[in-house]
């Protein structure tokens, strides 16, 4: 059965979360990355930044730090055994550092299928704001296999 399209433009809950430079250190070494500014401190203040800069794709990990991260494949009635993450994007407007408190605002954007249905594809954009501020934008797309 194919997912229903009277899904696109179905809000997803919001979430804020509140950055902390051991988050951001953490997921820093889990990536391999081995600039300083990702995960110390004082190397990030000696480089001139408010606090430890966040890894590129670190909002897609905050993005899931919620109870229920695939609530909306829920709604639409999803198989979570046939579900796939299929690709991820990333647009930033503005650096985030620990301290930051971001506010996640998703919604579905698309749902399609390929291969005549045997595989759904249900399409999230996420606006990242902190204090208002638009500071980056994800795209999160799903498959689901039928």
């Amino acid at each position: 059965m194919l997912i229903d399209k009277k899904h696109i433009g179905m809000k997803v809950p919001p979430h804020s979360v509140h950055l902390t430079a051991w988050q951001l250190k953490w997921f820093a070494k889990a990536t391999g990355e081995a600039n300083p500014i990702y995960f110390d401190e004082a190397a990030a203040h000696k480089a001139g930044l408010p606090g430890v800069l966040a890894p590129p794709t670190f909002c897609f990990c905050m993005d899931m730090d919620k109870e229920q991260p695939f609530d909306y494949l829920e709604t639409m009635g999803c198989d979570f055994s046939k579900m796939l993450h299929a690709e991820q994007s990333f647009v930033y407007h503005k650096p985030i550092y620990s301290g930051d408190t971001l506010d996640f605002d998703g919604q579905i954007t698309d749902i399609y299928d390929k291969k005549n249905g045997a595989l759904q594809f249900v399409v999230k954009d996420v606006k990242v704001r902190r204090q208002g501020e638009l500071v980056c934008e994800l795209r999160t797309v799903i498959v689901i296999r039928a």
